[in-house]
């Protein structure tokens, strides 16, 4: 089936096959062309797509839609079925249609004139922000509590005034950094020098008329409005606000960190509606946490969405290292929520944002993620960006807004939930590791206070409320992110072919891989002949590709850099498509880790070549828990089994996996897997919350037996899916054997470094299989691993945090065992 076969709708860019050095036209309103293919069928089509070929004539993926369960009422507001159909749209690109003149004239001052009629005056942001929050009974009792000195423990004497007036005009001078002085007439400025800027160092950047479409809808709401991005690179605090100006949208208070404040450049962020925060709250030099800065946020916070004003958060705090979505940090989340909570505002709509970039400006974190310090930033290194940004070209963006939904709405379905009962990592995993420790159970008073603890009012409800909701959020804005070229072809060379390739073949797979993600219903970043569309990412992804001209048939080979920091930065790219096929890639490793044991151990009562679906996505579910930290395959309203469940059905209907005939059914569990069975909590079911009484899902069904296909094709596409996950499980496979040495207690940092360096000199020796399994995110993530799972427990000593061995992985067998866990996963 040739390429031309793909309807994606319309677009404002196509890459032109003429080009030698892999430019870009710049016709804006062209019907998207995927070029043809009319060569073999490779890996990724011959694997999974034959099922579906049927429905590859269809639209663009229409991504970001909420949740049918947590908020089913929002989920049909602001959408209707128009909306998929409207297009995307570059937004830099402007002319003389988007004024309301035309002429030579207009022609030439487009974007001036663009920027002078969009919709913004001082009228729309806050008013008398820093009186109303000092005027604020909560400011003013932390005040008189923070200019009283406590007598003993406990008590305080009464405050004296002039200790009251030192305290308020400290609380005046943190206020000064902290609230935003909105300029309309700076936000014009920047307005029309970013799109100077834009277009010089990228091709467009593209958003979903639609999505713009639903976000207008929302604002008309007269509500607050959360916009909650994931976060790449530092011009995420632009890039946003650039696209809702465009779009008359009222441009948001944006929350950045105290870092970022430094002269001239924080003076021009706080007039683009900027606020700058702590990074840490508690930053008293007594140790004591700091009330009075507490209190002054969350009133700033409270008057903001009293007043009606848009806010911009980053979850993940800090910038992505690894090119994944990192973990949530819900501390201004949990401000908003409370601030639903006191009637601040009778409700707020919640807008998850992704963000796609085919090369982040930054180019790269491989610094950070080789150890080194990050650097702090000042007034020169961003003047140097500047500069070393309208050098380069950087490709296409993609912007994508998730379907707003009602923060109210969601609180409320939460606290009619039941309860489940409390489950840690712990808890999970522990049973798969060391099968033969007694089941760890739920404490049964806990359990029975549970049915009361849904009121807004309850601390562990509120905790557990914001720490969902903040994953609600950051896996709905990762789904909604774009694959990039860049993202394809680095996952190309890395996973399919780390030794090389023919170009031709790169690009046979790059169109095949495509395909595969528009069939997840994930979409794409960019469009045009996939031969341009290969030779703009490699072109790109610069020093880290290695292109040589072969004597056969004048043909290019391709090869991946094999130098550290290139695979790194491979990695970081690749990581961006990891989302798409995640959930494959565990079930393939749990089939590894199912066959490998068999293998070692034999069988009993089996044939080796069946597997149970049920071991199978048991085994599954443990992976997932073990890698928790790196990604996540499953909404928190969604319970892990059905997920994984999910998957192996997919996968059967892909024709990868085949269920056994009905005379090898009753073939019973091998006693392994029987005793698997018994070691599961008690408390995780397959049942899920949401499932009514009528579904079949939750009755007791007959267990299956699978087959694995042994078709070339399928054992090839399910190598790739365990390769995706190879540096993950190198990584926590070597930080479990340098375990097997600890000598504790000892810093938590500087046991990182020391695991850190340990990968670093295994990558440098070449022992390792994946080089990237050494970066440092890759490090951080399996010693919290570790610690939630009790390998280390930890003591605060101050501010510092001491590890030494748990008691459960005290004995060597435990940790041997943990290590035989982790490797059973892996295909070496």
């Amino acid at each position: 089936m040739d390429e031309t076969a793909l309807s994606l709708g319309t677009i404002d860019v196509s890459y032109l096959s003429t080009s030698a050095d892999c430019s870009i036209s710049r016709c804006k309103h062209s019907t998207e062309e995927w070029g043809e293919c009319n060569s073999r069928p490779t890996l990724f089509r011959s694997a999974t797509l034959r099922w579906k070929e049927a429905l590859l004539s269809r639209k663009r993926p229409f991504v970001g839609r909420c949740c049918y369960v947590c908020t089913p009422q929002s989920r049909d507001n602001f959408f209707n079925s128009s909306i998929p159909s409207l297009g995307l749209r570059n937004v830099i690109y402007i002319n003389e249609t988007h004024t309301r003149y035309r002429g030579w004239l207009a022609r030439r001052f487009c974007y001036v004139l663009f920027v002078q009629e969009r919709d913004v005056h001082k009228g729309m942001f806050a008013k008398n922000l820093t009186e109303n929050v000092l005027n604020s009974s909560r400011v003013q009792k932390a005040i008189v509590d923070e200019a009283s000195e406590p007598s003993t423990p406990g008590t305080f004497v009464q405050a004296d005034p002039k200790a009251v007036n030192k305290v308020k005009k400290k609380a005046r001078k943190i206020l000064q950094e902290m609230v935003a002085n909105v300029s309309p007439a700076l936000i014009r400025l920047t307005g029309w020098v970013l799109l100077k800027l834009f277009n010089s160092f990228f091709w467009n950047i593209q958003i979903h008329r639609g999505q713009i479409e639903m976000v207008k809808a929302a604002t008309e709401m007269n509500l607050p409005l959360i916009f909650l991005p994931v976060h790449k690179s530092h011009i995420d605090y632009l890039l946003l606000t650039f696209i809702l100006f465009c779009h008359n949208i009222k441009a948001p208070y944006i929350a950045a960190g105290n870092n970022l404040n430094i002269p001239i450049f924080s003076t021009l962020i706080r007039k683009l509606g900027g606020f700058f925060i702590r990074r840490k709250l508690d930053q008293n030099a007594d140790g004591r946490k700091d009330f009075l800065y507490r209190a002054l946020l969350y009133v700033h916070i409270e008057e903001l969405l009293r007043q009606q004003q848009f806010l911009e958060i980053f979850l993940e705090g800090t910038r992505s290292r690894s090119g994944k979505t990192s973990g949530a940090r819900a501390g201004l989340l949990s401000v908003v929520v409370d601030a639903l909570f006191s009637n601040a505002t009778p409700d707020v709509l919640i807008i998850p944002v992704g963000i796609s970039y085919d090369r982040i400006i930054e180019g790269h974190y491989n610094s950070e993620q080789l150890g080194k310090p990050k650097k702090n930033e000042s007034l020169w290194s961003i003047a140097r960006g500047v500069f070393r940004m309208l050098r380069k070209n950087y490709g296409c963006v993609r912007v994508d807004f998730a379907q707003p939904f009602s923060l109210r709405e969601y609180v409320n379905s939460q606290s009619q939930k039941p309860v489940p009962a409390p489950f840690s990592l712990e808890q999970a995993l522990l049973p798969a590791i060391l099968p033969s420790r007694p089941n760890d159970t739920v404490d049964e008073g806990a359990e029975a206070s549970l049915p009361n603890s849904r009121d807004i009012t309850s601390e562990p409800f509120r905790r557990e409320l914001i720490s969902n909701l903040a994953e609600h959020i950051l896996f709905t804005a990762d789904k909604s992110c774009a694959v990039m070229s860049t993202h394809i072809v680095a996952c190309l060379l890395l996973y399919r072919h780390r030794q090389g390739t023919d170009l031709s073949r790169l690009v046979e797979d790059f169109f095949s891989m495509k395909e595969e993600v528009l069939a997840r219903d994930f979409d794409l970043g960019f469009s045009g002949n996939s031969d341009d569309v290969v030779m703009h990412a490699i072109h790109l992804l610069g020093n880290c590709v290695n292109i040589t001209n072969t004597s056969r048939n004048n043909e290019f080979f391709v090869t991946p850099s094999i130098t550290i920091p290139a695979v790194f930065e491979l990695n970081f790219y690749s990581n961006g498509i990891l989302h798409v096929f995640i959930k494959e890639a565990v079930i393939a490793c749990s089939l590894h880790a199912i066959q490998s044991r068999r293998y070692r151990n034999g069988t009993s009562g089996a044939s080796p070549s069946l597997i149970s679906q049920e071991h199978l996505v048991r085994k599954a579910a443990s992976l997932c828990y073990l890698l928790s930290n790196e990604f996540s395959v499953s909404l928190p309203c969604q319970v892990i089994y059905q997920v994984c469940h999910e998957s192996v059905e997919r996968l059967i209907q892909y024709g990868i996996l085949l269920v056994a005939e009905d005379d090898q059914e009753d073939v019973s569990p091998s006693l392994t897997e029987q005793q698997w069975n018994k070691k599961l909590p008690e408390p995780l079911s397959w049942r899920s919350d949401e499932e009514d009484e009528d579904s079949d899902f939750g009755e007791e069904q007959r267990d299956c037996y699978l087959k694995v296909s042994q078709s070339q094709e399928h054992q090839q596409y399910i190598t790739f899916l365990q390769r995706l996950l190879g540096p993950l499980l190198e990584a926590y496979s070597s930080a479990v054997i340098f375990v097997h040495n600890f000598s504790g207690p000892v810093l938590e940092s500087e046991y990182i470094q020391k695991l850190h360096r340990h990968l670093i000199s295994r990558t440098e020796r070449n022992v390792a299989v994946y080089a990237e399994s050494a970066t440092y995110s890759h490090v951080k993530n399996a010693v919290k691993v570790f610690k939630e799972i009790g390998v280390f427990k930890q003591t605060q000593q101050r501010k510092d945090t001491i590890l030494e061995l748990g008691t459960t992985f005290l004995p060597q067998s435990n940790r041997q065992k943990l290590l035989e866990f982790v490797m059973s996963f892996m295909v070496l």
